[in-house]
């Protein structure tokens, strides 16, 4: 959908009317320690540059405070500064644009050949995994994000402030419109592929990093936005795929980093040497699509204390760098990539995939080093990682676009398209699809100006996206699964197809409406299963309920973010109530 287009512009004028503080809180540990009950007084100017009509949020940022949500008497925002990093970055309209290294999905492929990692997957040391067929389908996956880049430049890729034109997934936003552009590229990408296409976390990370490390700066003297630009850059002008590695494995999560009884549950810094190396040990789970990427951004998950210094660190990592174990993860189903039947993978082309990564004296050179030590910092990175994150889970309405078109088909096949509670079963699940696009969106067009330059989304608006996300994937399973039928988990393997006796009764009792043939409708009852109960539905529901933080983390956000009293005055106004 072009950013034109009818529906856009009415989702912008929805946005422009949200009225939403930008601010948000994070995940359970965020969630449990931050937004203290105590009153403090607003400063003048948010820390994020980030003020709407009658809200301020403050602490971090500039002085790295933890100072809650106050109500603010300021009508508008400020002016913005004059200039900002970003903006004396932007390639100019007018200059000729760079081609990278990497720009088709082969060769995107074959860069991941060659690398020699230490990787396990089901108990068997691998080294060249590409090729693997529980690999294979996620490799495939995130091919497609460069394939898009060339059949449709316009949503798939973007001229960086490098000067290369380059996958989307590297742009640093300039404007709200490159958000935009970002949700409508990734809604795409879950429509082509009906699975997690594995690099928002990369795309998400990047644009938290680059106004984190300004900010940590502007307070330090440090430059580590100076670094953190030339990596950037580096990674434009070879069009690599970064991914974003957060969630520690926490270990037990009633005791903070310091007092855990395995230390290596948390990525943190072991030791140092003199030229100014980190040498990182620890974990990082759930990664997703790592094996795939070429570097990771290495970020603390939660809010750090003083005494947690150690483990307030962010940095690059080549995927390949000595002492990186990754032991691969399983998915519902996953073997029957192995079995060699297409048609019972219900998707053969394309999957998810996710890893737990282990640190084992890993060096940094302090040149990927953008944060260390710096902990009071370590709150504000999640929070805005989680500002982009949360809305980048438009992608579910892409894979929600495949749920409706494959509960329409599968309808279709049975015969009972026609009926009138079918047709409103399928009403409802664009409906709910809708709703997750919309929000998405409106946090999208609701993005303002940071103060290193670039733009962060609307974070309620972010906030209700996932929280959307957490509930109407499952009901669009259910939904779906109705219009399948049982015999969506009680069709036989597609080996049976090779018994002459079992094909011949197969063929003849599994017929469905006139003219469907019985392998068609094997296929779609494949794919909902694939969707809603095999290896793709680990994207598609779970990780909807869980990745960039559980449903409470959303709702404490939402409560804080809702201006309440703003509402109680507009309601006591209207009923001639007077205090």
């Amino acid at each position: 959908m072009a950013p034109t287009h009818p529906a856009n512009r009415r989702i912008g004028a929805l946005a422009t009317h949200v009225e939403a503080p930008k601010r948000e809180v994070d995940i359970e540990d965020i969630a449990r320690f931050s937004w203290p009950d105590e009153k403090k007084s607003p400063k003048a100017v948010a820390p994020m540059g980030m003020q709407r009509s009658a809200i301020q949020i403050n602490g971090c940022g500039d002085c790295g405070g933890q100072d809650g949500l106050k109500v603010s008497p300021v009508a508008a925002p400020p002016p913005a500064a004059a200039r900002t990093p970003l903006d004396s970055l932007k390639w100019p309209l007018d200059k000729p644009v760079s081609q990278p290294r990497i720009r088709t999905a082969e060769q995107f492929i074959e860069s991941l050949r060659g690398r020699n990692l230490r990787v396990i997957i089901l108990g068997k040391m691998v080294s060249e995994f590409v090729d693997h067929p529980l690999v294979w389908p996620s490799v495939n996956c995130m091919a497609e994000t460069y394939r898009i880049a060339l059949d449709n430049p316009d949503v798939g890729s973007a001229v960086g402030f490098s000067g290369y034109r380059m996958s989307r997934f590297l742009h640093v936003a300039e404007t709200a419109q490159d958000l935009v552009m970002q949700s409508m590229m990734q809604r795409e990408l879950g429509r082509r592929t009906g699975s997690c296409f594995q690099r928002c976390v990369g795309q998400d990370a990047t644009n938290a990093m680059w106004g984190t490390t300004y900010d940590i700066d502007q307070k330090h003297g440090t430059k580590y936005h100076q670094r953190f630009q030339k990596f950037i850059a580096m990674a434009q002008s070879e069009n690599l795929v970064l991914g974003g590695a957060m969630t520690d494995a926490k270990g037990d999560r009633t005791k903070n980093c310091v007092n855990q009884e395995e230390k290596d549950v948390y990525v943190h810094v072991h030791s140092r040497k003199p030229d100014g190396t980190l040498i990182l040990r620890g974990s990082k789970l759930h990664q997703t699509g790592v094996l795939n990427s070429h570097w990771m951004i290495i970020m603390p998950g939660q809010r750090l204390d003083a005494e947690e210094k150690d483990f307030a660190v962010a940095c690059a990592i080549p995927v390949d760098a000595k002492g990186i174990t990754y032991i691969y993860g399983r998915q519902s189903c996953d073997l029957r990539a192995m079995e060699g039947s297409e048609i019972d993978q219900g998707n053969a082309m394309y999957g998810g995939q996710e890893a737990l990564v282990a640190f084992e004296d890993v060096e940094v050179p302090p040149e990927y080093v953008f944060m260390d030590g710096e902990y009071e910092f370590a709150q504000n990175l999640v929070e805005r990682f989680t500002a982009y994150h949360r809305r980048s889970y438009i992608c579910k309405a892409g894979l929600g676009d495949v749920m409706l078109g494959a509960s329409a088909v599968v309808a279709d096949y049975n015969g009972i398209s026609k009926a009138s509670h079918v047709k409103d079963k399928l009403i409802e699940i664009a409906y709910l699809n809708e709703n997750i696009a919309g929000t998405a969106l409106a946090a999208s067009y609701g993005g303002q100006a940071m103060p290193a330059g670039n733009f962060l989304p609307d974070v309620l608006m972010a906030n209700i996206c996932k929280h959307n996300v957490t509930k109407f994937p499952y009901e669009i399973a259910r939904l779906s699964q109705d219009l399948a039928g049982g015999l969506m988990v009680t069709l036989p393997a597609d080996k049976e197809w090779e018994n002459e006796v079992a094909s011949k009764l197969l063929e003849k009792l599994l017929k469905g409406k006139k003219g469907v043939t019985v392998e068609n409708r094997r296929r779609i009852m494949r794919l909902i299963e694939n969707m809603t109960m095999g290896r793709n539905a680990v994207g598609y529901l779970t990780e909807s309920l869980h990745g960039a933080g559980s449903p409470q983390a959303q709702r404490v956000l939402i409560q804080r973010l809702m201006d309440l009293e703003t509402k109680k005055k507009a309601a006591k106004r209207l009923a001639g109530i007077k205090d």
